[in-house]
């Protein structure tokens, strides 16, 4: 599984032309799911992301989580994060699971987000939706989570910024 995190001043989501989500300061997570993935990789990578410290504190430094800054989330289902570009010019999307294996995985991340952070701060795209996603990227600040279901832990980018 695999979490693309941005530090966003704000964020919507639109699905068949209606407004379906909305934050202000916080973060946006695309969410990838690859096959084989299961809850112990909703589980690491929720708790991760809710306690991730890439908001600043007082002094200016990255210090506080989406938690302890009040932020919202908006949790996008994006499949593409497990394109393959190995061979050729056309992704390959072999990596990742298909719908009735993903969405699932994505509803309890969704709900394991609202555990942690109240469900109020946790907003949704529509899973399987063509989307338009608009966002004020902050910092720029952008991390790469990811847990592979084949036990190979879990793994942090560091910040693009």
């Amino acid at each position: 599984m695999k979490l693309w995190l941005q530090r966003v001043r704000g964020a919507w989501v639109r699905a068949g032309g209606e407004e379906v989500g909305r934050i202000g300061p916080g973060m946006v997570v695309f969410m990838g799911v690859r096959v084989g993935d299961g809850m112990a990789e909703v589980d690491a990578l929720a708790r991760k992301a809710a306690d991730l410290r890439i908001f600043d504190d007082a002094q200016g430094r990255m210090n506080l989580s989406v938690k302890d800054a009040g932020g919202g989330v908006l949790v996008i289902s994006q499949f593409t994060l497990y394109g393959d570009t190995r061979r050729g010019n056309r992704p390959g999307w072999s990596l990742a699971a298909a719908g009735p294996e993903a969405e699932p995985l994505y509803g309890a991340m969704v709900a394991r987000l609202r555990a942690e952070l109240g469900a109020d701060r946790v907003q949704t795209g529509r899973f399987g939706a063509e989307m338009e996603i608009g966002m004020v990227h902050d910092g720029p600040v952008s991390v790469e989570l990811r847990r592979e279901a084949d036990g190979g832990g879990l793994h942090g980018i560091s910040p693009c910024h």
